[in-house]
């Protein structure tokens, strides 16, 4: 392995331990999803209680459950020396580093390339800037998963299919890229049926466990939720309660902060709606693109970047990890446009910091409608915004070939 190399690979991997330590520092709470609500969930199936997703509603996909089951038997050989809290944050980080590394190992390898290696300092440097909201969260576990599917979508198109499928049935924003690689790829229809496939195979196995009542409670539950105070629509509602003028509420059915005042429950319920349709804005410029002749390298990158920043600048729950989800189109834009992924690749750094001082190091003061905390989380939403209108200008701007030179 090249010196350079085994450097990236120290670092990735001290960053991690980083993180994870910071997850017990930080004020807020971080790990607190962990072993709030992932803890019990899992510990309830293991001793015969109510499962997720498969004897009652749930706020995620069944399958996300695994990798919470999964952790109590990385955590078992600890239970006795650490208690069962800590050896399940313990097993949580661990479980996270694993396929952290995995995808890792896939991206760099032993000798990467100068772009794989900026590709892996990136997501070196994005991980540490983010700090534990990158990995005491499910959506964790998700992006490596989308990092394999996304690197092999040129050479391994099927594979790519069922991974990033799967993934969108642990959490629901991989599905974007799974809908901009339809759109942007040659093989859009072995993807699109690969992904049919697996759906259907995941919807097979739920019926046999029994989940035909609460085969899609994931997406009920969320109906009926409000403005989160972090959602990008929620920025001027914030500086409404800072004068006074609306209030923070927390609510004890999905355990999080909401936004209270008139005239909010519509712009919620609005929210969703919007999200379809500039989700199908974007997907068919990047469908048309790909008709009249645009290549996959440039196509695909700010096409899947538009794609996943619609998901979060429509979304009503805001949630901090959300954030984590651009890590993945910002590395497939380098590995395969690498001359024109600087601007985003550094206003993507810029949020993952924002997101920090936000959530934890501030979120007190935030909760509070505290001037700090209120204005940065009004710059990072600000910045959102800002990286979709460059990532759809980019996705407008991608060349397609003269039909007189096509095939």
């Amino acid at each position: 392995m090249r010196l350079r190399t085994l450097l990236l690979w120290g670092t990735f991997l001290a960053v991690h331990v980083l993180v994870a330590w910071q997850g017990w520092v930080f004020p807020s709470q971080p790990m607190g999803d962990v072993v709030i609500v992932y803890q019990p969930w899992s510990q309830a199936a293991l001793s015969g209680g109510p499962v997720v997703g498969i004897t009652e509603s749930w706020v995620y996909p069944q399958p996300a459950l695994l990798p919470m089951l999964f952790t109590q038997v990385l955590a078992w050989p600890l239970t006795g020396v650490v208690g069962a809290v800590d050896a399940y944050l313990i097993g949580w980080a661990v479980l996270v580093t694993a396929l952290d590394a995995v995808a890792f190992g896939l991206l760099v390898g032993r000798t990467g390339s100068a772009r794989r290696r900026s590709a892996g300092w990136f997501w070196t440097g994005v991980l540490a800037l983010f700090g534990p909201i990158a990995m005491y969260r499910i959506d964790a576990v998700t992006v490596p998963l989308a990092v394999v599917g996304g690197l092999w979508l040129v050479r391994r198109p099927g594979a790519a299919a069922i991974v990033l499928t799967f993934a969108a049935w642990i959490k629901i924003w991989p599905g974007a890229l799974v809908l901009a690689a339809v759109a942007a790829s040659k093989n859009r229809m072995r993807i699109l049926l690969t992904a049919a496939a697996t759906t259907a195979a995941i919807i097979v196995v739920l019926f046999l466990l029994g989940a035909d009542q609460h085969l899609f409670g994931f997406l009920t539950e969320q109906t009926g939720r409000g403005l989160q105070i972090e959602a990008v629509a929620a920025t001027p509602f914030m500086w409404m309660a800072h004068f006074g003028a609306a209030s923070v509420d927390y609510s004890f059915d999905i355990l999080t902060f909401q936004i209270g005042a008139p005239g909010v429950e519509f712009i919620a319920w609005m929210l969703t709606p919007l999200m379809v349709l500039a989700l199908a804005v974007v997907i068919g410029i990047g469908a048309v693109k790909a008709m009249r002749g645009a290549s996959f390298p440039r196509l695909f990158p700010p096409l899947a970047l538009a794609a996943v920043l619609v998901l979060i600048v429509t979304n009503k729950v805001g949630s901090p990890q959300f954030q984590t989800w651009l890590i993945v189109p910002v590395i497939m834009w380098i590995i395969f446009d690498r001359t024109r992924s600087g601007v985003p690749a550094g206003i993507v750094l810029g949020l993952a910091a924002l997101t920090c001082l936000v959530y934890p190091l501030t979120y007190d003061g935030l909760l509070r409608t505290q001037l700090l905390p209120v204005l940065l989380l009004t710059v990072r939403n600000v910045l959102v915004v800002v990286l979709l209108v460059l990532a759809v200008r980019a996705l407008v701007r991608v060349p397609v070939r003269p039909i007189s030179h096509r095939s």
